[in-house]
């Protein structure tokens, strides 16, 4: 199976956040499966690479053409298109994958994040999503979805389209035995 992950591309996060994620990367390569990801040689986006890459896992990357500069994208991909604009770029994403992960990241990954629930919540896509919560990063996320239902900005039934998980394995076993 291709499981997008969307996370960080910064080069300045606490290692445990790196560690975690290239761990994530192994055991998807290691379970056969293929990344899809926004072609990131840094950050998040880079760890999880290097992690599937060990072991010769497809590695799909994907960017819009004006990151292609030195030292911005994955040299190992499997396969990389590039796009014109980053909407295209996130439309692919979604396209050539079966599942989503989504690491630790700023406004870019909040935006794919709440893009592809959104989707799901209006059943124009159905597929496991995972926000894959190292040190409670997501914690606060959680809680705000839990407000907005509490507030009736939204459906409670939407709190179940998403899982926050912190342990790898248990991503990948929740991902593997999905019935959507």
């Amino acid at each position: 199976m291709n499981i997008c992950i969307y996370g960080a591309s910064s080069a300045k996060l606490a290692p445990v956040y790196y560690e975690k994620t290239e761990e994530l990367g192994r055991m998807m390569g290691l379970r056969g499966h293929g990344l899809v990801f926004g072609g990131g040689a840094t950050g998040l986006m880079g760890a999880a690479a290097r992690g599937v890459d060990a072991h010769h896992g497809y590695i799909l990357g994907i960017a819009p053409s004006f990151f292609d500069q030195p030292g911005v994208l994955y040299e190992h991909c499997s396969e990389f298109i590039f796009t014109e604009t980053m909407r295209e770029r996130k439309k692919l994403l979604e396209e050539r994958s079966e599942a989503t992960i989504v690491a630790p990241g700023g406004i870019g990954t909040y935006e794919e994040f709440f893009e592809i629930l959104t989707l799901k919540s209006l059943r124009r896509l159905n597929r496991p999503i995972v926000l894959y919560n190292i040190e409670g990063y997501y914690d606060i996320i959680k809680e705000l979805l839990g407000q907005t239902a509490d507030r009736d900005f939204m459906d409670r039934e939407n709190l179940k389209l998403c899982e926050f998980m912190d342990d790898p394995e248990e991503i990948l076993d929740y991902i593997e035995n999905w019935q959507g």
